[in-house]
């Protein structure tokens, strides 16, 4: 392997998922696209009739966020989800002042799981917070 690509996220209300991301954590568009039906669906092992939309979103280092919004697809998500369910835990940014971000973010409605915690070595500062989908996401800031 030589470098993560991107992070995929699948969503359900993407224009929600946008605000979050784009609007309130600062990520930027980089690409939007309406994904081939027969290409996609032979990819994942839908039927060729599935509809998907990629949103892919940058960081300033150049690491993409994809939203995935599939309205096709019957699955619904939960987000009634803990820090530990299996699969893919959280996304992690690392932020330059946390306390400022994390009071920009509580402001914009953003639910965090507790105030930003010092880690017993004293190296970082970190806060979990969770997009409008369950989606857990990570604030650090070296100390």
């Amino acid at each position: 392997m030589k470098a993560i690509r991107h992070t995929g996220i699948v969503v359900e209300n993407l224009d929600k998922a946008l605000v979050f991301y784009r609007d309130i954590l600062g990520l930027k568009v980089s690409k939007q696209a309406q994904e081939p039906a027969e290409y996609i669906g032979k990819l994942s092992g839908l039927n060729k009739d599935v509809k998907l939309t990629t949103v892919k979103l940058s960081a300033d280092d150049g690491n993409l966020v994809e939203l995935l919004h599939c309205p096709s697809c019957s699955r619904k998500l939960s987000t009634d989800r803990s820090l530990f369910d299996k699969g893919i835990s959280h996304i992690a940014f690392s932020v330059a002042d946390l306390d400022f971000e994390y009071k920009r973010l509580a402001e914009a409605g953003v639910k965090f799981n507790s105030s930003p915690c010092v880690s017993p070595n004293g190296y970082a500062k970190v806060v979990f917070c969770q997009d409008p989908e369950g989606n857990f996401i990570e604030l650090v800031q070296v100390l």
